[in-house]
């Protein structure tokens, strides 16, 4: 069955993951927040591990998946639970503080636009604030 060239095509929403511009913007993104981590007096404690590529996946795969794109995190390791995951880690003001400082780097390093810059962090504002654990 063919469609008449008189109906539009169907305006299908772009999801935020991909007006971004996908996994490369993502994997980019995070990637240079975890060089900052790597050598960050505040952060690197908190990551046990010695090579930062499980950290790194696991985030990646997490905002891709938030942001309306692959659902591997979910398929790979179950819902999110994020507060669950963190709480193990003593997360007070100044690890919250340092994590959003890293995260602030990446995002002007990176190319996205104002406009998205600003709806990313907004959410990563929001999402750290509800990880912190520990008072001072």
């Amino acid at each position: 069955m063919t469609t008449p060239a008189s109906v539009p095509p169907i305006d299908r929403q772009q999801t935020f993951y991909e007006q971004l511009g996908g996994h490369q913007v993502l994997a980019g993104l995070v990637g240079r927040f975890y060089q900052i981590v790597a050598t960050h007096p505040v952060l690197r404690p908190l990551y046990p591990e010695e090579d930062l590529a499980g950290a790194t996946w696991r985030l990646t795969a997490f905002l891709e998946q938030y942001w309306g794109g692959p659902r591997t995190y979910s398929e790979r390791r179950g819902h999110p639970r994020l507060r669950m995951r963190h709480q193990p880690y003593r997360i007070g003001q100044a690890e919250h503080d340092a994590w959003l400082e890293a995260m602030r780097r990446a995002l002007d390093e990176s190319d996205l636009s104002d406009e998205h810059r600003a709806t990313f962090w907004s959410y990563l504002v929001m999402a750290a604030g509800t990880l912190v654990n520990a008072p001072g």
